[in-house]
């Protein structure tokens, strides 16, 4: 799922009142989920950990509403640019990092950010979400814009295990799809290093977790207690969402020994 952060409704999806038309991540923002990532704010944190923010250039690719921005911000950056293509969430990004860095309105494959500008690219939750094709051209920016030496690190939605069958995977996928209303295209971790070390990116580490985005545990442990009554409250208050709500659980349930979450660093090797 893609990421979120609280925001006013303006021009955003979130504004939109047919909640059996938003995609599943803007619907659960809507309802006063915070945090949309599928290994929630503990992996999210670890990947931040293994890339080493700290005194680095970072692009975030696709920051959404703003609540991985803030956490790169703690992390003390020596600067921080991100590309969202909504101009709305843009603009609720830049109130977020004021001071600290600027968002610009670009698409994720074509930031039109310099050559090797950045020393760490970070993008959670959105290349699952992409076509095969996409996702390539997104990681050919991310490689575009790394010095030698720098990081790319990504959390993903993933299938499990490597040796799935592809009929199984297509299953999961077209499952995915009608729950969310993403064309989710989630990979193996195998096949999520291949597409990294296509664009000649080295994986460093790999941290996993459940992908346990609605139940009760993570919820608690991303939105607290006082937003899960909050999320609660409105899941139960409209019933389109209720509908759209029990069926992404019931999805997620149903293929949980198949979903996982995943954490990679990679690097881009120095020049020989």
């Amino acid at each position: 799922m893609s990421q979120g952060d609280g925001v006013e409704v303006g021009s955003t999806p979130l504004a939109t009142r047919d909640d059996n038309a938003l995609q599943g991540h803007w619907l659960l923002a809507r309802l006063g989920k915070r945090v949309l990532r599928p290994g929630g704010v503990e992996l999210t944190h670890k990947l931040l950990a293994l890339a080493e923010v700290g005194d680095r250039d970072v692009v975030e690719l696709v920051p959404g509403l703003g609540r991985t921005a803030a956490e790169i911000i703690e992390r003390r950056p020596r600067s921080y640019v991100g590309a969202e293509q909504d101009p709305a969430a843009a603009a609720a990004v830049r109130s977020i990092i004021s001071g600290y860095g600027d968002v610009r309105v670009a698409d994720a494959a074509a930031t039109g950010l310099p050559d090797a500008s950045a020393d760490l690219v970070v993008g959670e939750a959105m290349l699952s979400m992409q076509s095969d094709n996409a996702k390539r051209a997104i990681v050919t920016e991310a490689a575009r814009l790394l010095r030698h030496g720098g990081r790319y690190a990504i959390h993903e939605l993933a299938l499990t295990p490597d040796e799935l069958p592809n009929d199984v995977k297509t299953d999961i996928r077209q499952a995915l799809a009608k729950a969310i209303k993403v064309n989710a295209r989630p990979l193996t971790i195998a096949e999520w290093q291949h597409m990294l070390a296509e664009h000649g990116l080295l994986v460093d580490h790999i941290e996993t977790a459940p992908m346990a985005l609605l139940q009760p545990r993570r919820l608690i442990s991303d939105e607290g207690i006082l937003g899960v009554l909050r999320f609660a409250k409105n899941v139960l208050t409209h019933r389109d969402a209720r509908r759209r709500v029990f069926h992404m659980r019931r999805t997620f349930r149903k293929h949980r020994d198949r979903l996982i979450a995943v954490a990679i660093v990679a690097h881009k090797p120095e020049e020989q």
